[in-house]
């Protein structure tokens, strides 16, 4: 004769009303951990393949204004709209310090100025990448939540679960495995629940992280790599004009 099957649907409707409104909450934090992770999980594959296009784009490209017209194109990329960010700050400061030669300044003091400009381009990069990695990191923080609550949440439910077997037991006056298994049964339910709900949240919150801490690397190596480019044309301009 075939033992019979653990029915948890079952379980969870005989369950007591305290693990009830347990179970009802570990199924909140499972069904939103589970909306994060595939949002999550197509924003970041999407932010890796456009930010690896564009990157190879820009460096076989190495013209700024069509590496401009692309990033415009890659809307999911961070480092495109970083780029997008510095390109339109460099914009601002080359139409700042256009004086030409002759009118009050020296070629020396115009490419100083230019140099000093950078100095806003590099705001405007710092502040872009600290806007992209809060962008990315957003809603990842309940995961880490979840996986560190869920297994307390659904032992409380099992402590309370079984609080209440013993005093069914002692209010029959019997502890026979036929009074005690059924009761405890329920109430483990929570914490099967709890722990399923926490290690996918464990899980997925370690993988983003990593995947999130590659692509902040990724942006201030591009933004760095930005202002030597910038740089070194400014200096260029300035050996051409001598």
């Amino acid at each position: 004769m075939a033992a019979p099957q653990l029915d948890f649907v079952y379980l969870m409707m005989n369950a007591g009303p305290m693990v009830q409104f347990v179970l009802l909450l570990l199924l909140f934090f499972s069904v939103t951990s589970w909306t994060i992770i595939i949002v999550k999980f197509r924003y970041l594959r999407k932010a890796f393949r456009e930010s690896s296009a564009f990157t190879d784009f820009f460096w076989k490209s190495r013209d700024l204004s069509d590496a401009f017209s692309k990033a415009k194109q890659l809307q999911g990329s961070p480092v495109a709209r970083v780029f997008r960010v510095g390109y339109l700050e460099l914009k601002r400061v080359s139409q700042s310090t256009a004086t030409p030669v002759g009118e009050g300044e020296s070629s020396a003091e115009v490419v100083n100025h230019r140099l000093m400009g950078t100095g806003n381009i590099q705001r405007a990069l710092r502040r872009a990448t600290s806007t992209e990695v809060t962008r990315m990191i957003q809603m990842v923080p309940f995961l880490a939540t979840t996986g560190n609550t869920t297994p307390f949440i659904g032992l409380f439910g099992t402590v309370w679960g079984i609080m209440n077997s013993f005093h069914g037991i002692g209010l029959r006056g019997s502890a026979s495995l036929a009074v005690v298994a059924p009761g405890i049964s329920e109430a483990l339910v929570a914490t099967a629940a709890g722990l399923a709900a926490a290690i996918p949240a464990v899980i997925a919150y370690n993988y983003f992280s990593q995947k999130v801490r590659t692509i902040e690397s990724e942006l201030h190596s591009f933004s760095a790599d930005f202002l030597n480019i910038v740089e070194r044309d400014i200096l260029r301009e300035n050996g051409a004009s001598r």
